[in-house]
């Protein structure tokens, strides 16, 4: 029973999601209004909006105008269920599942909506931040979170870092290197995890993007100097942080 509400928690909210994921960038409100078709433009009705089994059985296209609906949709609903129950089979019902269900929520946001627009909005990484900051004055939760001033510490250097890389590349070819976005994100990371964390996202979604980047840097059909977004690889690279902490910190402190 459990799993179950977990699992239709994870659908509605990756329903959610989606709709997060079209309407932010185009600065449209995610409350109001019903769903619609964003080929056709007409409503989408209750029968026709079931998170994934509506998706299915339409066969991927839209009731009225047979367009197909993006793939998008359905990974968002599955990702989302995914990380839900990955979180409450290690976590079990506890304050920490809460909060990392929140995370994975706004991370798949995040990425899908920098992997397409470039953008991060400061409507998802400021409420981040807080939350972040916030939860560190809890004494009881789980080690993966630290203290407030190891929190406060982290967000500042995780802003500081991108921020710095901004300007000193600003500084060196006189053009943006990398968008406060990113640092914002980072510095989120940084108010959730403490600074320990920010020095291997930086580097594992470093080479996580260095890995996919150059198989199209081979084959020209990317430059150099092509806009990448970085923010899809900073999750993954806070991913592989809550993966791999512990090894991580063994091999820091012994």
């Amino acid at each position: 029973m459990d799993y179950f509400l977990i699992i239709l928690a994870g659908a509605v909210l990756g329903s959610f999601a989606n709709v997060c994921i079209y309407r932010l960038p185009i600065q449209k409100s995610i409350v109001g209004g019903r769903s619609f078709c964003p080929k056709c433009k007409k409503k989408i009705v209750w029968y026709d909006n079931i998170p994934i089994i509506s998706f299915l059985s339409l066969n991927r296209k839209c009731r009225k105008c047979k367009k197909i609906i993006p793939i998008q949709y359905f990974l968002v609903e599955i990702l989302n269920i995914v990380l839900f129950s990955i979180i409450y089979f290690i976590f079990g019902i506890s304050l920490t599942s809460l909060l990392l269900m929140i995370l994975a929520f706004v991370f798949i946001i995040v990425f899908f909506i920098d992997l397409k627009h470039y953008i991060i909005p400061n409507i998802l990484t400021f409420p981040l931040m807080i939350l972040g900051f916030a939860k560190s004055f809890d004494p009881n939760l789980n080690s993966l979170f630290p203290n407030y001033l190891n929190s406060l510490i982290g967000g500042i250097f995780g802003y500081g870092i991108i921020w710095s890389i901004i300007f000193f590349y600003k500084q060196i070819k006189n053009k943006e290197g990398m968008g406060l976005g990113d640092a914002k994100l980072l510095a989120a990371i940084g108010f959730w995890f403490g600074w320990i964390s920010i020095p291997f996202v930086i580097f594992s979604s470093s080479i996580v993007a260095l890995i996919l980047v150059i198989p199209s840097l081979l084959n020209k059909s990317r430059k150099f100097s092509s806009q990448i977004p970085f923010g899809p690889f900073i999750i993954i690279g806070c991913i592989l942080y809550i993966i791999f902490i512990d090894q991580y910190k063994t091999l820091l402190f012994g």
